[in-house]
């Protein structure tokens, strides 16, 4: 199964998860020796999945998703060949009450589900033509193919213009298939973003809860506006128990920040990164073992984390991130501590396997050698943010069109002075060199950090016969994708 987490925030919930940032009430931010709260959970039934999510405003003006009358949307479970069914409905007032990136700026609201191998046309991963003015509703009915490998992936909202305003997560079941060893451990699903402090009375409380660091680790010297939060709490608890190996499933849900993570004196072992196995495309590497994971937005790491020894606690830090002379400030800051487990703990029960794993062990060599098939250049100035000197409109044509079953190494260019995480719906790409090196670790990802003045070469992935129709490449900060940093991609 897979599964799909949440989040609105200025927020509203889809099946990938955007990032935007989402707001809670300092209440709801909980204190800081209150557990890890988890995100409700819905699970698919006779492989049907069916929920209502409105996307409203909280009492204190904030957009979000609504799911059983609370501001809260709920982390999806799924299995290859399920079928997703939601009904959105679009409850945000036509008397609009904050400001656009884009204007104007019409509270429109649709479903992203990122990450996910769908088709991109209605009523499945279309964010092209189904949009939802206030007081109207839409209806998705989303087919997982059988052969979807298992992950985190997330939904989100994908109004063009307003995207920084909205977003969300989920996952699907069955990753123990290609690790065995997953079985049986218990599970945590830690969703992480960004709570603005620009205005909050309590900014000064929250700061120093979260301990943020005044150290700069860039040239930015403007102070935090955000502090990073864990599934809607400021500096939670996590229980484990010494020697304990838990699964943690994460996800970057910021709109613009990025995230070093590093759980203190422990290691991850790395299972899956954006929803893809490492041993899908790997089978006698299972897993790999990393100190600290960057995660820029929309990233998700899965991995197996062990206790500290007995009487010892831990902190999981978020370090801080040199976003470029011109990108926005990372501070370093404490996400969560990590803490013995108070009372006794069994085991989560051993999860049956419903397939086995299909594995695709692919000689990308010759591919990775031969010259760009395609380069995406990321620009910005005064007037906006550009992909190969265009700014995206609703109405421009194919940057671009790619032939389904190819495979194709394309190279992204930053030629700017902040990071950019570019990211491409539907299709997976292995990101293999970074300014002209070879990674020593190339991964399978939807979503790659490409370092301002720097490059990034990846092969895309083309082959599924799914995903024929248009749709997106763009800077997965929202803001810069909001303001003209998208393109479309045809695939045929």
């Amino acid at each position: 199964m897979s599964r799909i987490a949440p989040s609105l925030g200025n927020t509203l919930a889809v099946i990938a998860i955007l990032a935007i940032a989402v707001f809670f009430s300092l209440e709801l931010l909980g204190k800081p020796s209150d557990p890890l709260p988890n995100p409700p959970e819905l699970r698919a039934k006779n492989h049907i999945l069916s929920l209502t999510l409105r996307a409203s405003t909280t009492a204190d003006g904030k957009d979000s998703f609504y799911f059983n009358r609370q501001p809260n949307a709920p982390t999806l479970r799924l299995a290859p060949g399920d079928q997703l069914k939601i009904i959105y409905i679009n409850d945000l007032p036509s008397q609009l009450h904050e400001k656009c990136l884009i204007d104007p700026c019409m509270d429109m609201t649709n479903l992203r589900f990122h990450g996910l191998t769908v088709s991109p046309d209605a009523p499945q991963d279309d964010v092209l033509d189904m949009m939802a003015m206030p007081g109207q509703t839409l209806h998705y009915n989303v087919h997982v193919p059988k052969d979807h490998p298992p992950g985190l992936y997330w939904y989100h909202t994908h109004p063009h213009g307003e995207s920084y305003q909205q977003a969300l997560d989920g996952m699907f079941e069955g990753i123990e298939s290609y690790f065995p060893a997953l079985a049986g451990l218990p599970e945590r699903v830690l969703v992480i973003r960004g709570h603005s402090i620009k205005n909050d009375e309590q900014s000064a409380e929250l700061k120093q809860r979260v301990n943020v660091s005044s150290d700069v680790c860039g040239d930015e010297s403007e102070p935090p506006e955000e502090v990073m939060t864990v599934n809607g709490s400021a500096r939670p608890q996590i229980e484990i128990g010494p020697g304990e190996r838990q699964f943690w499933r994460v996800v970057n849900a910021s709109a613009d920040r990025y995230v070093d993570l590093q759980l203190e004196g422990r290691t991850f072992e790395i299972v899956a990164m954006d929803g893809m196995p490492i041993a899908r495309h790997d089978p006698d590497h299972k897993t790999r073992t990393a100190d600290h994971v960057f995660l820029p937005p929309a990233g998700r790491l899965e991995a197996i984390v062990t206790g500290p020894p007995n009487g010892m606690s831990h902190r999981l830090i978020s370090h801080c991130v040199d976003a470029g002379p011109a990108g926005d400030p990372n501070p370093a800051m404490l996400l969560a501590d990590i803490v013995p487990r108070s009372t006794a703990h069994s085991a989560a029960k051993a999860q049956k396997r419903s397939r086995k794993p299909e594995f695709q062990t692919l000689d990308l060599a010759a591919e990775e050698k031969a010259p760009p098939r395609f380069t995406v250049t990321f620009t910005e100035g005064k007037n906006g943010f550009y992909i190969n000197s265009e700014k995206s409109t609703p109405d421009a044509a194919p940057m671009l069109h790619v032939k389904v079953g190819t495979f194709q190494h394309w190279r992204i260019l930053n030629a700017t002075g902040e990071l950019h995480p570019m990211h491409i719906h539907q299709v997976h790409f292995l990101a293999f060199a970074e300014n002209d090196q070879l990674m020593a670790d190339p991964a399978w990802l939807d979503t790659v950090n490409v370092p301002y003045g720097g490059t990034v070469d990846v092969v895309m992935d083309f082959t599924d016969p799914v995903i024929k129709s248009t749709s997106f490449f763009h800077c997965h900060l929202l803001n810069h994708e909001d303001k003209g940093m998208m393109a479309k991609v045809l695939f045929e």
